[in-house]
């Protein structure tokens, strides 16, 4: 079994999984996250049955490294940035490339880029921009988002397989902006629906702050069997 960590392009980087990997598993993770990943590979490997890889890179700026376009704070006093693109960029450029040549069974293997909260945002959004990914999984996405109900009815996703959640209890909440997040997601699942890609909408126990690591495995695991039975 991998369990490595290094740094590309000044970003540290960790993988876990099996070597000659079937299919690569790509998240952008905070502090937290990093820490539980090794648990988080751990569920994914029991679970499936082809030899996987989850290859993360630590997002240190997450406000302006994972948003696709600049808006006010809806919490805190901390905006968000226009970092998304360059995000975007390491992942296709650098680190897919880096991770398939290094522990991928071939160069054609299936990648799913996958991530929580922002990340689980800025996932979907890499799915409207480029058609690298065979499956995506958003997992409590950031959907209430300023603007994002606009931007997802007006353009058409490029990967055939997204998985989507929320925990029960995140749209009960005071903030307007982030109470908007279930009914974000509900219509967000319509239109993938309707634009004939294979989807899912799971709705979690609790909060947004509970088993992220559990989540996400819970995603990726749907987007691996799925690309399997295809």
């Amino acid at each position: 079994m991998i369990n490595e960590k290094f740094l590309l392009e000044d970003k540290q980087c960790v993988i876990h999984g099996s070597s000659d990997a079937e299919y690569i598993l790509i998240q952008p993770v905070n502090e937290h996250e990093m820490a539980q990943l090794e648990k988080e590979a751990s569920m994914i490997g029991d679970r499936v049955t082809e030899p996987v890889v989850l290859a993360a890179f630590l997002v240190r700026d997450w406000n302006r490294e994972l948003s696709p376009w600049e808006a006010p704070s809806v919490f805190g006093t901390e905006g968000f940035g226009t970092g998304a693109a360059g995000t975007l960029r390491f992942v296709q450029e650098s680190f897919v490339p880096f991770v398939v040549k290094h522990y991928a069974v071939a160069s054609d293997v299936p990648v799913v880029l996958g991530g929580y909260s922002l990340a689980g945002l800025f996932s979907l959004w890499s799915a409207y921009q480029t058609d690298l990914f065979a499956a995506v999984a958003s997992v409590s996405p950031s959907v209430w988002f300023p603007k994002w109900d606009e931007y997802a009815g007006k353009h058409a996703v490029q990967t055939e397989r997204i998985y989507l959640s929320l925990g029960k209890r995140e749209e009960k909440t005071r903030n307007r902006v982030m109470a908007a997040v279930g009914d974000r997601i509900r219509e967000q699942y319509k239109q993938l629906q309707e634009q004939g890609i294979q989807t899912t909408l799971e709705w979690n126990e609790g909060n947004h702050f509970q088993k992220s690591d559990v989540r996400c495995a819970k995603a990726f695991i749907w987007c691996v069997r799925n690309l399997g039975s295809s």
